[in-house]
């Protein structure tokens, strides 16, 4: 079995200096560490348990399939601030079916971002009887 120490998820943006800014300026992410110099030096910002790198150029935006969940303490405060910030909110907090609130951002690749509230009555965090 592979033993995992840590993890991030990278990303290859189309132009790192814009990505820079919405990550660390308009989405608030603080950085673990920077590396490298000049316009396309690597960032690696805190994920919650786990990190996001912007390294490197792409000449071509990443697939759809790419998606960042990440979860808050408050989806709507965090639409609010993302707002005020001129983040565009692609679909406002909306509870779903399965009982998460969910709102939908993307970054300036287009990579969708989903913000996630876990209510405290959902059973990923409350469990009767334990």
């Amino acid at each position: 079995m592979v033993h995992v120490l840590s993890s991030r998820t990278l990303l290859r943006p189309t132009d790192p200096e814009r990505s820079r800014v919405f990550y660390g300026e308009q989405l608030g992410l603080s950085v673990h560490r920077e590396f490298g110099t000049g316009p396309e030096r690597g960032t690696v910002y805190f994920l919650g348990g786990g990190f996001l790198e912007l390294s490197g150029r792409s000449d071509t935006p990443p697939s759809p399939a790419v998606q960042l969940w990440l979860q808050v303490g408050d989806v709507s405060a965090a639409c609010g601030e993302l707002r005020a910030r001129g983040v565009e909110i692609v679909r406002p907090p909306v509870r779903e079916p399965w009982g998460l609130i969910e709102m939908w951002i993307t970054d300036p690749d287009g990579t969708r971002i989903v913000l996630v509230e876990i209510p405290a009555d959902h059973p990923l965090r409350y469990r009767p009887g334990i």
